[in-house]
């Protein structure tokens, strides 16, 4: 049942942003770095819960759109900084509607009580096996799944 809700929940997002070609995971490397301006690579993948070569693809093709740029770390050299562009700022905050509408549609069989539970629920769920996930957060990290 959760990889069905997985799933539906990918569907709902893609279709409300479908005219933006932006996925979920795209989605997220975006606002993290709205965020976070000057995350590496790593870091982005860490915060997400990606793996590194997943988060790989999706920032390479988010350059490749110019959305995102990279820049050397002036305190590090060998350290590549991750930064959105311009467009990437634009495409952000074009998202953010279609984004809010999806969830609120995603939600939307539920009344107001049931979609707290149903948070609630989800938080203490990942809470409880967090730790044996394939790309565990950090604690002061979880903020970020929110996104």
């Amino acid at each position: 049942m959760l990889r069905r809700a997985h799933q539906i929940a990918t569907s709902v997002f893609l279709a409300e942003t479908a005219e933006l070609g932006v996925t979920t995971t795209q989605y997220g490397v975006l606002f993290l770095l709205a965020q976070r301006c000057g995350l590496d690579q790593a870091s982005v993948a860490r915060l997400l819960g990606l793996d590194r070569s997943t988060t790989a693809l999706v920032v390479r093709k988010l350059e490749t759109r110019g959305l995102v740029g990279r820049s050397i770390d002036s305190n590090d050299r060998r350290r590549h900084s991750l930064v959105l562009t311009p467009e990437g700022t634009d495409m952000l905050a074009r998202l953010g509607a279609p984004a809010r509408q999806a969830r609120e549609k995603l939600l939307s069989p539920l009344d107001a009580a049931e979609q707290a539970t149903f948070l609630a629920l989800l938080d203490k769920l990942i809470g409880a096996f967090n730790a044996t996930a394939r790309v565990p957060l950090l604690p002061e990290e979880a903020e970020l799944t929110d996104v």
